[in-house]
């Protein structure tokens, strides 16, 4: 099956449009500022050294050690080496992205003879992870969309942007899966290899001169492999296009795609040069490939060290190969090379870069973000089914309490559990933040949008759905538990309960900002809301709370402030008779009456009326709190 529709796929791409279009279209997208003729003539590096402070022993460790390498326009350079050889960590330095912790990084990386800054460089380039961080719940095509809207590398019209979208997708064969999803854990999308295409085409559409990519073919097997290389081989030599990737172990077709090699073993060169001159160059140095050998596999071997059944005859032949290179013919042509190159001094690319407007990102984000929650069951529709669930249970577990004393106490423990687990349950939110915060990760590491406009975006979203949640749960379990039963009453649960999502929804932002792994999030944030769960007031009051927990926990907790709020709801203005004894549990002014005012309850906990204002704007300051850690959180952390 896997080879039909590699054979399939690239049959379909290559008959009906090839990457002619693709490079037809953006011409004439250009107009008089072509921006397919001006293209990055050659790329290089010269000397690059990377050193790390050890961590047992505090001393420099090198992890790269004078690499050298120049590419041209049209060519497809493949990286490879053994694992902890250097390869993310050179691929990360010419990418202009921070190569380790602490890393200090020497050496040059020129573009036509010139150092261009950061931020030009980013113009010219674009970097695709080895994760296909996509969207799983937008189509092919709205990918693409949003990934043009989000560039402010070119100013396009709207009539160019979906005129060079359509012709990438035909061009990488899927447009038959062009208004197919990507996939979700419940819906099952397009396969590996097509979201290896779409993370590949998703940044071709901002047409950059250098493309970087980090393991094109971890995950897919032999054939999917060289359909999503030869893709980008093509569109390489139609648009000039320079591309570097590191790749783990190709099978020999996908090797023979590649133009140049890189080879790295602890760090240091082991040979640059064309692919088809691998196996001559080792053959001159006294390593000699056996016949109907995949040269990728041979010569990693000669590689490896960390597998070898004899370390130290491995390691003596690696020095070697490392030696040879040095005083090879090949390494000095190459010295030529770069010398000439340097000395280029080509204008750089024009690339017509758009002005960015926050204003702009937020409104794109939430657009995208608005699709993804009414597609994503896992996003928003599974929790709102799990609220009318707990809702229902909750409805009919307290069902119709009526205004005795002996209801006084169910009364507390059901405004306790709808407060208190309806914020625990917004640990169902981690999975979608994290899915979010990949494809944030990814955009701006392209230069897309900052984090400042994700996290509005993803605070504006939530609003609307957190409100309606809200109102969906009260509805069915504030009246089948028979609560204050006036209308200003509700509409006040409901605000209480709105802050508490809110805040409880900010409280998953930043514990999955902070520690961006499932079960890490998950953990904390549970460990979080059970500890808010034992201060928030119910558990032990506040009148008797340990000082340790009232003063270091208790006035930062959400729910405790959500718990006081819907207690005054309740029991502010109502009354409870004293059962048919008149023995009155609470000593209140209505005693004499056989009855109880509310605030004899109150007054157990310690809570005042008139400070329902001070309470909301407490809370409005804890989601404001957390939305800003998880913001400085978001701008600090690079991955």
């Amino acid at each position: 099956m896997a080879s039909q529709e590699h054979l399939s796929s690239i049959d379909d791409a290559r008959t009906s449009v090839k990457l002619d279009t693709f490079s037809t279209d953006v011409e004439n997208d250009a107009g008089s500022d072509d921006l397919m003729n001006s293209s990055v003539q050659s790329f290089l590096w010269n000397r690059i050294t990377v050193t790390v402070k050890d961590r047992e022993t505090k001393q420099p460790k090198l992890l790269l050690d004078s690499i050298d390498g120049v590419v041209k326009a049209g060519e497809m350079v493949a990286l490879m080496g053994p694992s902890g050889c250097g390869k993310t960590t050179l691929l990360n330095v010419l990418a202009r992205r921070d190569a380790a912790a602490g890393a200090k990084v020497e050496g040059v990386t020129l573009v036509n003879g010139d150092n261009p800054s950061t931020s030009a460089f980013r113009n010219l380039s674009s970097f695709v992870e080895q994760d296909d961080a996509l969207i799983g719940s937008l189509t092919i095509k709205e990918t693409m969309h949003f990934a043009a809207r989000f560039s402010h590398k070119n100013s396009l019209t709207k009539t160019e942007r979906i005129r060079r979208i359509n012709s990438l997708i035909e061009s990488f064969g899927l447009r038959k899966q062009a208004n197919q999803i990507v996939g979700t854990p419940i819906r099952k999308g397009i396969s590996g290899g097509q979201k290896r295409r779409l993370s590949v085409i998703s940044q071709l559409v901002t047409v950059p001169k250098i493309l970087f990519l980090d393991e094109p073919t971890s995950g897919l097997d032999s054939s999917a492999s060289f359909e999503v290389m030869s893709f980008i081989k093509e569109a390489a030599k139609k648009n000039h296009l320079i591309v570097i990737a590191s790749i783990h172990q190709p099978s020999t077709t996908t090797f023979q795609l590649f133009d140049k090699l890189i080879l790295l073993s602890g760090g240091k060169s082991s040979y640059f040069g064309p692919v088809t001159g691998v196996q001559d160059y080792f053959g001159t140095i006294g390593y000699n490939m056996p016949i109907y050998t995949n040269p990728a596999e041979f010569i990693l071997e000669l590689m490896n060290v960390d597998f070898s059944s004899n370390r130290e005859e491995s390691e003596s032949r690696l020095s070697d190969i490392q030696r040879k290179w040095i005083e090879s013919p090949e390494a000095r042509t190459l010295a030529t090379e770069i010398e000439a190159a340097s000395k280029a001094s080509l204008p750089l690319p024009n690339t017509k870069q758009s002005k960015r407007h926050f204003f702009t990102d937020v409104v794109t984000l939430v657009h995208r973000s608005f699709i993804k929650s009414y597609r994503d069951v896992v996003a928003y529709g599974i929790r709102i089914a799990m609220y009318l669930g707990l809702a229902i249970m909750m409805g009919t577990v307290w069902l119709r309490l009526d205004y005795d004393q002996a209801s006084i106490q169910p009364v507390t423990n059901a405004i306790f559990f709808g407060g208190a687990f309806m914020s625990f349950m917004a640990v169902a939110y981690v999975p979608s933040y994290l899915e979010d915060r990949a494809s944030f990760i990814k955009d701006r590491h392209n230069g897309l949008y900052g984090a400042p406009a994700f996290m509005v975006s993803n605070f504006i979203i939530g609003l609307p759905y957190l409100f309606f949640i809200a109102i969906l749960f009260s509805s069915v379990a504030y009246w089948l538990s028979n609560f204050n039963p006036t209308g200003d009453a509700f509409m006040k649960w409901v605000m209480w309960l709105f802050l508490d999502l809110l805040s409880a929804e900010s409280l998953v932002v930043l514990m999955s900002s902070i520690f961006p792994n499932f079960v890490v999030a998950l953990a904390l944030t549970a460990f979080a809301n059970g500890l808010w769960m034992s201060v928030n007031g119910f558990m032990v009051p506040p009148t008797i709370l340990n000082v340790f927990y009232k003063y270091v926990f208790s006035y930062i907790d959400y729910q405790s402030y959500v718990f006081k709020g819907m207690m005054v709801n309740q029991f502010a203005e109502v009354t409870y008779t004293c059962g048919s004894k008149c023995e009155c549990m609470f000593r209140t002014p209505l005693v004499a009456e056989c009855k109880i005012a509310g605030q004899g309850v109150l007054d157990q906990y310690g809570y005042h009326t008139g400070l329902n204002g001070t309470w909301v704007g407490i809370l409005l300051g804890i989601v404001l709190g957390y939305r800003l850690l998880g913001l400085a959180i978001l701008m600090v952390k690079k991955n």
